[in-house]
């Protein structure tokens, strides 16, 4: 019983330390994010610096979607692409021995949309404030989505936070960001992410066009030389989702295309608002506790 605790303790104490890096590197990115900085530039800098800081790696791909679109965007590999006056979600992921760190904020470099960065903020601060042993996520789905009503804006209903388990990123339970009929009960121990989503649009995600950001979720041969030699390059990323841009594979799309018709691979394209509505987002990591929740991202 002992060295079970002891374990649990362990694991405890790389969630936080993933946690305190995460939050070192969103404050040092926030600052560099300006009209006519490159996408790449940043994405790349959180990437190193989080290892640079101690983390073993990013946990996914620097998400970094604007406007409508609401997750999974993520620079091209060459990409020029800089900021113009939008409203960003910068979406970061650092991991310690698989440990997962996960949290969100949105920037408004428009100077237009305080009310709906607000918006998801208190949506966020709703949920934190509801979680403890034994609540059920219906009713921290209902929080949220009082919390982003009463700003004037929806939840986006289709995207939830998740559970988080060792280097699996979206894990059981889901947490939702809009009343449910039924939840899951949350217990001391539990590891989630909170990230609500508001807009000003319908409150609906679609798939975009644009995909960037893959998975591996199993293994087994492949026959072609280039799908072989790219499930060996991604080996060192085990279940944690990863970058095109990170790979170095030649036909590399070609590859991709076929460890996803194998159901090795699964892809995770850009979402975007249904009705082309501005997207906030705002997101932390939470330890469940008795009375409470530890926030291991703040």
């Amino acid at each position: 019983m002992a060295d079970k605790v002891k374990d649990i303790d362990v694991i405890i104490d790389k969630y936080v330390k993933a946690g305190k890096i995460l939050s070192q590197v969103r404050s040092e990115a926030r600052d560099r994010i300006k009209v006519g900085v490159s996408l790449l530039e940043i994405a790349d800098f959180v990437e190193s610096r989080a290892v640079e800081l101690g983390a073993d790696g990013s946990a996914f791909p620097c998400n970094i979607s604007r406007n409508d679109e609401a997750a999974h965007a993520t620079p091209l590999a060459g990409d020029e692409t800089v900021f113009g006056e939008d409203v960003i979600k910068l979406d970061l992921g650092v991991h310690v021995d698989g440990y997962i760190a996960d949290s969100a904020i949105t920037i408004d470099l428009s100077g237009n949309y305080g009310d709906l960065v607000k918006a998801s903020e208190e949506g966020l601060k709703a949920a934190i404030d509801t979680v403890r042993n034994g609540v059920d996520t219906a009713d921290i789905g209902a929080a949220i989505e009082d919390a982003i009503i009463a700003h004037g804006y929806k939840p986006v209903g289709n995207l939830t936070g998740h559970g988080l388990a060792q280097y699996i990123p979206h894990a059981h339970p889901s947490i939702p960001n809009r009343r449910v009929s039924k939840g899951v009960v949350l217990k001391t121990g539990d590891f989630i992410a909170i990230e609500p989503f508001a807009t000003d649009g319908v409150g609906k995600v679609v798939d975009g066009s644009l995909t960037e950001i893959f998975q591996v979720i199993n293994r087994k041969p492949v026959r072609l030389p280039a799908a072989r030699a790219l499930l060996k390059e991604l080996e060192p990323y085990r279940t944690l989702p990863f970058a095109k841009r990170w790979l170095k594979t030649p036909q590399l799309d070609f590859a991709l295309m076929q460890l996803e018709k194998a159901g090795i691979v699964h892809s995770y394209p850009v979402l975007k608002e249904v009705g082309g509505g501005m997207v906030s987002q705002t997101e932390h990591t939470v330890i469940v506790t008795d009375d409470g929740c530890e926030v291991t991202t703040l």
